[in-house]
């Protein structure tokens, strides 16, 4: 998998290493050759991710995490080189207040986030129950895999 970070830094090098690999499991649970595909990675402010939520879904707040998909499985299908999953905007501040309610670690909160917009790039959501079902046993055994736990 190839992860395009816009800004460098942001996270340290194990946090990073661990997103390289939650995106690899995650492409495998669906079956997918983690080596061909890409996603950019973001970290943006409050204020921004909240412009960025009004914008593209209408929901003048702030939020922990947004995916953009991009993944086109006919491109892949056709074995066209590189396929982008889409992208992945991340607020850093809100992940932090998250791990501190939910008493666990930063990097959990932050792994957890990435995961679950992973599996939003890969066609998942959360609409309906079977839906959320589905989307939270998936996360979850990726979670597992990474050894990060509740």
């Amino acid at each position: 998998m190839y992860i395009y970070f816009d800004n460098e830094g942001v996270v340290d090098k194990r946090t990073e290493e661990l997103m390289y690999a939650a995106a690899a499991l995650c492409a495998k649970e669906e079956e997918l050759d983690e080596r061909r595909l890409s996603l950019s990675v973001s970290f943006v402010d409050y204020e921004e991710i909240r412009g960025l939520n009004d914008r593209y879904r209408g929901r003048d707040e702030g939020t922990d995490v947004l995916s953009f998909p991009q993944f086109d499985p006919y491109a892949y299908m056709q074995g066209w080189g590189e396929v982008s999953l889409g992208d992945v905007v991340i607020c850093r501040e809100q992940a932090e207040k998250q791990a501190e309610e939910y008493g666990h670690s930063f990097e959990r909160e932050l792994i957890y986030l990435f995961v679950h917009s992973c599996f939003h790039l890969l066609g998942y959501d959360h609409e309906d129950e079977d839906e959320k079902k589905l989307m939270r046993e998936k996360e979850e055994r990726v979670m597992n895999l990474l050894d990060i736990r509740r």
